[in-house]
């Protein structure tokens, strides 16, 4: 069941992730090369971070399609977790793009070489691109949402920062136009740490991952327990994984009077409860206790 939920959810995100590689390889390419035909960095640099989106994308294949991979001996719990190392992948991208258009950007201003031209076409080239992204942006963190994808929601968070990226070239290209050629490589530096943000909020989202963080408030998993009839008291309740498939264990006060076959038909129950209100949760462990004072005391 787990394996063929891994491996519908991997080929839905892997739709979502070729529509948008071949919307950012048209966004990447109408930018820079008008960029380089117009000399202008902060264009050519608007590009490049969109070709860094495409290379994102198709990281986001890569690993989507690793972590479809159904559970073996080697990885018990499944292989979802090559999801996040995806996602993490596409932060050093981030960084490395980073690294390309800040140096280019302080290499202009350093020389003084401003060689921007403005034409009308250069606005409705970034205008067309913006709306774009924009466009993307909110299919891709929609879908992102629907489907508890780690990369879709990175990879969204990383387009919605080229928007704003592409808000501040368009800025710049008006004050290149009103006579201040300088603002283009400024506006290049201003790209450069709307990357830099976008690389913290990856990895910080992946790193949420990796280190088991919770991934469902104990209480709500302790009310959709608490309501099985049987049930006297739930505590322990631990959760982890990704956002796409989520472990969960809880221990489970009962009747002490309550037979084997009983208390383990409530832990079905129990695990029913959660499931049906977290479908997120691929596997939950109940720990079926007696409930004594001793028990009690370890809440």
């Amino acid at each position: 069941m787990v394996a063929t939920g891994a491996a519908t959810h991997g080929r839905q995100v892997e739709r979502v992730l070729w529509i948008v590689l071949a919307l950012n390889l048209m966004v990447a390419a109408a930018k820079f090369f008008y960029g380089l035909a117009s000399g202008s960095a902060s264009m050519q640099a608007d590009g490049i971070h969109s070709v860094f989106d495409s290379l994102g994308n198709v990281i986001g294949l890569i690993g989507i399609s690793l972590a479809a991979r159904p559970a073996d001996a080697g990885h018990p719990y499944g292989h979802s977790k090559f999801e996040t190392y995806g996602s993490l992948a596409i932060g050093v991208l981030l960084l490395v793009a980073a690294f390309e258009v800040g140096t280019s950007a302080v290499a202009k201003l350093a020389s003084q070489s401003y060689t921007a031209s403005v034409t009308p076409v250069s606005f409705a080239v970034m205008v067309g691109t913006l709306a774009v992204n924009v466009g993307v942006t909110m299919y891709e963190r929609r879908a992102g949402r629907r489907l508890h994808s780690e990369i879709l929601a990175a990879d969204a968070a990383h387009t919605l920062s080229d928007a704003f990226v592409s808000i501040g070239v368009i800025v710049g290209l008006a004050f290149v136009a009103a006579g201040f050629p300088v603002a283009d490589p400024v506006m290049a530096l201003v790209v450069t740490v709307a990357i830099l943000f976008s690389a913290i909020g990856v990895f910080r989202a992946g790193l949420r991952t990796l280190s088991d963080h919770a991934r469902i408030p104990a209480d709500e998993v302790i009310r959709s327990a608490s309501a099985v009839e049987g049930v006297r008291s739930v505590h322990a309740v631990r959760t982890r994984g990704t956002e796409a498939e989520v472990y969960c264990d809880l221990h489970v006060l009962v009747d002490p009077q309550m037979t084997v076959m009983i208390a383990h038909g409530l832990g079905d129950e129990v695990e029913a409860a959660v499931q049906a209100r977290f479908p997120q949760v691929k596997e939950v462990l109940v720990h079926i206790e007696p409930d004594t004072a001793a028990e009690r005391a370890e809440e």
